[in-house]
C-alpha cells in the first residue's frame, strides 16, 4: 500500500522517523522523480538476528581480512554507491527528496553505514535507519565481489554487540533468505516493532 507525497517537498526528520515507528517508509520511481510515495507491505522482511546465517564461503572471505570495515564514515559516498546505475539496474529509487532525508538523520545520529574499504577505495557498503532497538536495512552497493556482504556480517555482528532486536530488510530476496531472510505478515511485524521501539534505545555508533 502506499501513498503520494506532495511533489518537491522535503521529508522533515521527524516525520520519516515517526513513519518508520509505525512500519511505514518512503520510496520514489526513479533518481529522476521529484516525488516519493510512502509504502506499508501486507509482509515485510526481518532477518531474525538470531537467526543469521553465514555461509562457509563467506566466513572465509571474513577470516581473510579482504576489506576493511568502517562505521559511519562516508555516508556520502555510501548512498551515492547505492544510487549508482549497474548491470540489470539502470534506475534508482533514491531521488533527491530521499537522499536529503537520509542525510539529515544522519546528522542527528538515526542513520548509520557500514562501509567495505579497499585502501582508500570505498568497495562496498549499506545504510540503514536506526529507532529505539530496530534497524532499518535501506539499500547495499558491492563495486567488489563480496563486498555488501561482508558489510551485512558485520552489521549482524554489531546489532547483537549493542542489544538491537530487530533486522528490517523491508523486503526479501532469494539473496536476503540466503542470509536467513523471512517473511513477516503485516500483523506480525507491527507487533515486533512495536517492541523494538519502545523503552531503552540501543546505540550503534
Amino acid at each position: 500500500m502506499s501513498r503520494p507525497f506532495a511533489p518537491g517537498y522535503r521529508i522533515p526528520p521527524d516525520l520519516l522517523l515517526k513513519a518508520y515507528a509505525s512500519g511505514v517508509f518512503p520510496m520514489a520511481e526513479s533518481a529522476a522523480d521529484p516525488e516519493v510515495f510512502w509504502v506499508r507491505p501486507e509482509t515485510r522482511g526481518i532477518i531474525p538476528l538470531d537467526g543469521f546465517h553465514l555461509p562457509k564461503s563467506l566466513r572465509k572471505i571474513i577470516r581473510q581480512d579482504r576489506f576493511a570495515i568502517r562505521f559511519d564514515h562516508d555516508f556520502a559516498g555510501i548512498i551515492a554507491g547505492c544510487a549508482e546505475k549497474r548491470p540489470g539496474r539502470e534506475s534508482t529509487w533514491i531521488n533527491r527528496p530521499i537522499r536529503e532525508a537520509y542525510e539529515g538523520l544522519f546528522e542527528r545520529g538515526h542513520c548509520h553505514t557500514v562501509e567495505a574499504w579497499r585502501g582508500e577505495r570505498l568497495v562496498g557498503g549499506l545504510y540503514g535507519v536506526t529507532l529505539g532497538r530496530a534497524f532499518f536495512g535501506e539499500s547495499m552497493f558491492s563495486r567488489e565481489r563480496d563486498a555488501s556482504k561482508v558489510c551485512l556480517a558485520a552489521l549482524v555482528e554489531r546489532l547483537n554487540e549493542r542489544g538491537f532486536t530487530l533486522l528490517d530488510t523491508q523486503f526479501t530476496t532469494e539473496h536476503l533468505k540466503r542470509f536467513g531472510a523471512i517473511d513477516v505478515p503485516r500483523g506480525k511485524y507491527e507487533k515486533i516493532l512495536e517492541e523494538a521501539v519502545r523503552g531503552e534505545p540501543a546505540a550503534f555508533a
